[in-house]
């Protein structure tokens, strides 16, 4: 028992070593995750900040990831693009809610809105030395007037969108499209720009943006 006590203890060490070593000043964490993000069988870790910077959306949020190289702690990567601000999510608040990794997939999502709500899952994996992302789900809209569902796959460019109408006096009939899109370059560090990213299909003309 006092053994592991001691295992633990020192791993918590460790990790608190890293985190300190590389938190933003005045920030506070607000979750961190393991799991091994570039296939080389060692765990990688994920740290979420709150920092003390901020726009008119609130404040900013920082994502480190940590790689172990030769048993001392490095940033692998991080981002104040990735992890949307405090007060971004509108009425709702904060509209952060969770990074997990799952099959060596960085997943986050966000939700947010009032009486309309949205939400948002990006998917990322680490390749050609960032981590890019590979898929984007969103769901939005008000129940009695109509949701809409995007699932965008951008490594095959797949991208299926659908939209359920249910007040078709204002809004029309429901729709549903399928469309190729290749060729977004979109990573951590450019993930959500001041200027959004915006596809038009060309069958329905629906927007959808990134």
């Amino acid at each position: 028992m006092k053994a592991i006590i001691c295992l633990l203890t020192l791993i918590l060490s460790h990790f608190s070593f890293a985190q300190k070593e590389f938190q933003p000043a005045g920030s506070t964490v607000i979750e961190s995750v393991d799991g091994d993000l570039d296939n080389d069988k060692i765990s990688e870790k994920v740290i979420i900040y709150n920092t003390k910077d901020t726009t008119d959306m609130g404040n900013i949020r920082e994502i480190q990831i940590l790689k172990k190289v030769n048993g001392k702690w490095k940033i692998l990567e991080k981002s104040w693009s990735a992890i949307l601000e405090s007060s971004a999510g509108g009425m709702m608040g904060d509209p952060y809610q969770s990074t997990i990794i799952e099959n060596g997939i960085l997943i986050i999502q966000h939700y947010g809105g009032s009486s309309w709500k949205w939400g948002v899952t990006d998917k990322y994996r680490f390749q050609n030395g960032h981590f890019e992302l590979i898929g984007y789900s969103s769901e939005g809209g008000r129940p009695g007037d109509y949701i809409t569902e995007v699932d965008f796959n951008l490594s095959t460019g797949k991208l299926t969108y659908t939209k359920e109408v249910e007040n078709t006096a204002e809004y029309g009939k429901s729709k549903h499209e399928t469309y190729i899109k290749k060729g977004l370059k979109i990573n951590l560090q450019n993930r959500n720009q001041k200027k959004q990213r915006k596809i038009i299909l060309p069958k329905t003309k629906e927007e959808v943006y990134l």
